[in-house]
């Protein structure tokens, strides 16, 4: 099924809601031909409205009777639609907080918080790290070709698990497209980081994996790596001797796939 992103941050209210309900030709200046939105475009899908903290007061009344009635009514149009549509919505902002200030639709955020999901900060899953970094090391080295730098460094990852992260996932991806710019050999260095990597509080004063969570981020990187210890071991910032000593101490029985 179709999966459609909208980011609800700004925009104008004609804009967005020319963007979520489609608009007539020569319903505003530039509107030269009819236009479907993202809510007819993801017809049986799904529709995110990402940063919908953000969204304008107009277009949240919109919303809202999109969500209760089941249809859309095109911007120069009367005419409704019915559409059928799965709606998540995104935000790292207190909603309730938002309502208390005016900002936000009371009866809105009683439709949408039907079911909730908390996603925790990234300096509380530091498991997710190392592989989030590899993940978004190798598209970006594709996306801005620099096809050149093979690898993060071991001490670059050290610096990735000891930042406290107050970006999330968005500043981790920013951070490693940084350091890719700036990179001029064939490893991400501590020195091609954001100044805010270096400049910035540490999140934890002892090492990250003295954490409970080590075992599994261990896991974790010998299923990304097929096994590959030494590869691991990179992915982790740990030297092979500790990585190994760490295995042992943790119990962790892994057929050795370096070979």
């Amino acid at each position: 099924h179709l999966f459609l992103p909208v980011n609800c941050a700004g925009l104008t209210d004609s804009l967005l809601g020319s963007q979520l309900f489609g608009h007539k030709r020569g319903a505003f200046t530039g509107a030269i031909s009819d236009h479907e939105g993202f809510f007819e475009s993801a017809e049986g899908g799904t529709l995110l409205l990402d940063e919908i903290g953000d969204m304008p007061l107009a277009i949240q009344t919109t919303l809202l009777r999109v969500l209760q009635e089941g249809e859309i009514i095109r911007l120069g149009e009367s005419r409704p639609r019915k559409v059928n549509v799965r709606v998540l919505a995104a935000t790292n902002q207190h909603l309730q907080e938002l309502v208390d200030k005016g900002a936000f639709r009371a009866d809105l955020l009683y439709r949408i918080r039907v079911a909730r999901l908390r996603l925790p900060p990234l300096r509380e899953r530091r498991e997710d790290i190392p592989l989030l970094s590899t993940a978004f090391f190798e598209q970006s080295r594709v996306a801005l070709g620099k096809m050149g730098v093979l690898d993060i460094a071991p001490e670059t990852m050290q610096s990735f698990l000891r930042y406290s992260w107050p970006g999330n996932v968005r500043e981790l991806k920013g951070a490693l497209e940084y350091a890719l710019i700036h990179c001029r050999g064939g490893s991400v260095l501590p020195s091609d980081l954001p100044p805010e990597l270096s400049d910035g509080p540490p999140a934890v004063q002892s090492s990250p994996f003295s954490k409970p969570n080590e075992r599994q981020l261990i896991l974790d990187a010998l299923a990304q790596t097929k096994g590959k210890r030494a590869q691991a071991a990179k992915i982790l910032g740990m030297s092979r001797s500790t990585f190994y000593r760490r295995l042992t101490e943790l119990e962790i029985v892994q057929e050795d796939s370096d070979r």
